[in-house]
């Protein structure tokens, strides 16, 4: 992959009834180039409104992917990865971090009705396990044909791709600032 190939990286931190989600437009070669924030509601179903309005506020066509932080930021506000891939017109990556049996369980046990969030979580695509720098993570992708060569072009060290890292550190940022 060229060093100048940009994605977006979109992760979350939230304290409170509010998430603040960041995107990051990183290229290959580790240079950060833009940021945007959104916010969504802890526990809600807007999150995936709030990862278009980033993609849509940068206004970047340069940009060729878009890897998310899991598919379910501040607390269950599951994305939709195919609506977020037909918005952007781009690949879109969901990229988690440890082994799960999913959260379909999860879901049923904190939701009294678990409907539309548990249906939206169970149509994404399946999980799929890739090894970068020694480490596994679980990708989902959309519009993806390589997305093991995507997360490792994007991942220079550990196992975190450095959209999502830079992503989450800004969201980190960006949520302590807002709360003091």
């Amino acid at each position: 992959m060229k060093s100048g190939t940009r994605a977006l990286g979109v992760a979350e931190s939230y304290t409170g009834e509010d998430s603040t989600l960041a995107g990051a437009v990183v290229r290959a070669d580790r240079v950060v180039d833009d940021f945007s924030f959104e916010s969504c509601t802890v526990g809600g179903l807007d999150a995936t409104d709030c990862v278009i309005d980033i993609w849509n506020d940068l206004d970047r066509p340069d940009v060729q992917y878009l890897l998310v932080a899991g598919v379910a930021p501040a607390w269950f506000n599951v994305l939709d990865l195919r609506r977020i891939h037909d918005a952007v017109e781009r690949p879109v990556l969901s990229v988690s971090f440890e082994a799960s049996p999913g959260l379909g369980d999860a879901i049923e046990r904190e939701f009294d009705d678990p409907g539309e969030r548990l249906e939206r979580y169970e149509r994404q695509p399946p999980r799929k396990e890739v090894w970068v720098n020694d480490e596994a993570v679980f990708v989902r992708s959309v519009g993806c044909e390589t997305p093991t060569e995507v997360v490792r072009a994007f991942t220079p060290a550990g196992g975190r791709p450095e959209p999502v890292r830079v992503a989450r550190l800004a969201a980190r940022a960006a949520d302590d600032y807002r709360t003091d």
